[in-house]
Formats: structure tokens, C-alpha cells, sequence
């Protein structure tokens, strides 16, 4: 598989296979900012955004049908001006400010120390889909908060919970693998796909919220000697899964004091 320098410097920052782009990541429009909803008529423009990160309490918000959400959750705030809910027990970590670059470079873990999901901004990447492989989508949702009409040619950003790769592999590798997060790419039609692209749009150029599936990380039911892709499959299934989804989900522009 033949990646761009700059998609493959990502995959290194991140450590994530899902970043190995499937196509370029689309620009935003002059004057926009990516990744947030439009105004309402007769409402000022948003504003830049908190250049403090910052936890709060927050009511659960509604999940799948089906999940039992955690009882409590809290609310972090992103300097890039991103809010996302998340379990009170789990952790949230803010390196922005010891970083090198610009952005976000927040992690999650839950109770035990396990990392469940990454957030960054500030990501700039592209790259060519040359090989296609077998694919599976185990949860798909629309992103609304993050929609910005105009941009991606009318794609809207989508929660996405899939895998690449080979039913029979014990993985995961670079080619069998199975990850969450948030995309601008639309769901595929045929039988295989390109390689997972879990990027959005927020200015100055695009961002990531999500993970990689680890049973190592993932707490996941049944024989631990089963294909890799059949762990995913049964880990879809469970509570630590669901309060994933339901942080990745909640990602939302920030509301700013005052505003």
C-alpha cells in the first residue's frame, strides 16, 4: 500500500492504522470554521474558541437502544473549542501545552488505565487509495453537531465502528484492523473498501476522536483465542463499548462563556 509522507508521519504521531487515508481530506471554505453547525438566523458568528481545556459536570444524554449508559458523566472542553461527554471514573489527559505542535492532543482512559479513545486537532494529512480489502461496519451514526453544509461535496461527518482486513486473522496488523471513530467518507457499497479514513473537518484543517479496537485495552467477552475480527464483533456488544460511542458521539462545538 503506497501512503503520502504526511499521512504516513500521521500514522506515527498517532499510532493508529485508521489514519491511513482513503482520500484527501476536503478544505474548508473561506471564512468557515469546520467542523461547527451554521449560525441561526439573526445569531453572531461563533467566536474563537477557549484557549483552556476544562471538566465539568454533565447530565447522560440519550444512548442506542438496547445500552445501559454509566450513572454519572462529566464534560471535557478542548482548547480548540471541541466538547465531549465522558464516565465519571474514566480519566481524561490534556498534553496540548507540552507538545511541540499545535492543538489538541487529548487522551482517554477508563478506570483501569486503559486508553479508550484519542482526540487531535490540527491534523493535516492526504493520501491515495491503492488497495482495497474486505470491510465491516458494526455501527454507523450521523454526526450532526459536527455538520457543515457546503462542505465534503453534501458528506456529513458519521460515527463509524468497522474493520479492514481478513475474518481469520488473529490481528490486529496494518491490514487487519478494526477501529472507531469519527468520518467524512461515505458508507461503501461494494465488497471491500479503501483503508479507513478517521478524519473530520475542524479548523484550521481537520481532526480525530476515536481508537483502535485492542483486546488487550478492550475488555471483551468470550474465547480469547477467536479471530481478531470476531472479538470486534462481540465487542460491539458490550457496556464499555457503548459509553464509547456515546463519549464519541457527544462531540460538539463548544459552548463559550457568555455565549
Amino acid at each position: 500500500m503506497r501512503r503520502t509522507t504526511a499521512s504516513f508521519t500521521l500514522f506515527l504521531a498517532l499510532g493508529v492504522a485508521t489514519l491511513l487515508a482513503a482520500c484527501v481530506l476536503p478544505a474548508a471554505p473561506p471564512g468557515s470554521r469546520s467542523g461547527s453547525p451554521p449560525a441561526a438566523s439573526g445569531a453572531p458568528p461563533s467566536q474563537a474558541p477557549s484557549t483552556t481545556a476544562a471538566i465539568s459536570p454533565t447530565a447522560p444524554g440519550p444512548t442506542p437502544s438496547g445500552a445501559t449508559p454509566s450513572a454519572a458523566w462529566l464534560t471535557f472542553t478542548s482548547r480548540a473549542g471541541l466538547s465531549f461527554d465522558f464516565p465519571d471514573g474514566w480519566s481524561v489527559t490534556d498534553a496540548a501545552g507540552e507538545m511541540p505542535l499545535s492543538g489538541d492532543f487529548v487522551d482517554v482512559v477508563n478506570a483501569a488505565g486503559k486508553p479508550m479513545a484519542s482526540l487531535r486537532t490540527n491534523i493535516v494529512t492526504g493520501a491515495e487509495c491503492v488497495d482495497k480489502l474486505p470491510f465491516q461496519v458494526y455501527d454507523s451514526e450521523p454526526m450532526l453537531a459536527l455538520s457543515e453544509p457546503g462542505v465534503g461535496d453534501g458528506v456529513g461527518p458519521r460515527y463509524v465502528f468497522e474493520s479492514r482486513g481478513d475474518d481469520t486473522a488473529p490481528g490486529p496488523t496494518q491490514t487487519t484492523i478494526a477501529a472507531y471513530g469519527i468520518t467524512l467518507v461515505p458508507d461503501e457499497a461494494a465488497a471491500t473498501a479503501c483503508p479507513m479514513f478517521h478524519l473530520f473537518l475542524w479548523a484550521p484543517s481537520g481532526a480525530f476522536f476515536g481508537g483502535t479496537y485492542n483486546p488487550d485495552n478492550n475488555r471483551t467477552p468470550g474465547d480469547a483465542s477467536l479471530p481478531y475480527l470476531e472479538k470486534a464483533k462481540l465487542y460491539a456488544g458490550t457496556q464499555e463499548y457503548q459509553d464509547i460511542r456515546k463519549m464519541i458521539t457527544s462531540l460538539r462545538p463548544a459552548r463559550l462563556p457568555g455565549k
